[in-house]
């Protein structure tokens, strides 16, 4: 009988996995194959996240085996690499209301698939590996429609919900503990070169549709609303709205925690 992994302290987020993913396999008989294929036949995290993902990008111009032996060394050379996965994962699962568990995240969500994809891609980078890391910015584009640059920076324990459209640009950063959802731009403003792209502090939530744009600096905890464009510097705990956008409302408090959109009214 397999224990309930809620039942006392949270569970590592692999044996949650693997206890819902057990769990399903056995409610969804037609999807068991896949199930066992991706999460039960593997012993650890690092080998599941390398299947499943080598799967999804494999392409004519390379195959699912390559593509998982380059992730798996990337995961067992960088630990780091896993702990963001895991925390990303709980982050859907605290924040997003439709997540019934870790299963649907590591599976179906391409927010977090298309993250993976890019955490991996910037350790290529950072390798010098430009044409590779590239070509998994271009699969994952295609296959999630989230288009971050490889060079990107990117914190842990971040959610990209519904996640289509996201488009980060090279010199962008992203604390941790962010929420951007679906058709979010952190770009630049022209042809500028160098260092022209946003800087995201901890904990923003980067609401529905709006646009980040140029070298600017949003502090920790701010809260950008739906359809804003933000041309200048957001101070931390700031509620910033419109096109232009301005400060509206009170202080943000754990906005990306919370995904609390709604704008509050000025005190």
């Amino acid at each position: 009988m397999v224990e309930n992994p809620d039942i006392g302290a949270p569970p590592p987020p692999w044996k949650r996995l693997a206890f819902e993913a057990r769990a399903a396999a056995a409610d969804e008989p037609a999807l068991a194959s896949y199930i066992d294929a991706a999460i039960l036949s593997h012993d650890t995290i690092c080998q599941a996240l390398s299947f499943h993902l080598a799967e999804k990008l494999a392409s004519r111009e390379m195959g699912a085996q390559q593509i998982r032996h380059i992730f798996a060394c990337i995961y067992e050379h960088e630990p780091a690499i896993v702990e963001a996965a895991e925390l990303d994962m709980q982050a859907v699962l605290e924040r997003d209301p439709a997540c019934r568990g870790m299963l649907q995240p590591f599976l179906f969500f391409k927010g977090f698939l298309a993250l993976q994809t890019h955490r991996v891609a910037n350790r290529l980078w950072r390798e010098g590996r430009e044409t590779l890391a590239f070509h998994f910015q271009s699969r994952a584009s295609e296959l999630f429609g989230v288009d971050i640059h490889p060079a990107v920076r990117m914190g842990k324990g971040v959610m990209l919900d519904h996640a289509s459209g996201i488009t980060i640009g090279e010199t962008a950063v992203v604390g941790d503990g962010c929420s951007i959802l679906q058709g979010v731009t952190l770009g630049g403003t022209g042809k500028e070169v160098g260092d022209r792209h946003p800087k995201i502090g901890k904990g923003v939530l980067v609401s529905v549709g709006a646009k980040v744009l140029g070298n600017i600096t949003v502090g920790d905890e701010a809260k950008i609303a739906a359809g804003s464009v933000v041309l200048k510097d957001v101070a931390a705990h700031t509620t910033v709205a419109g096109v232009p956008a301005r400060i509206v409302g009170g202080e943000a408090s754990q906005p990306a925690r919370s995904m609390d959109q709604t704008i509050p009214d000025a005190k």
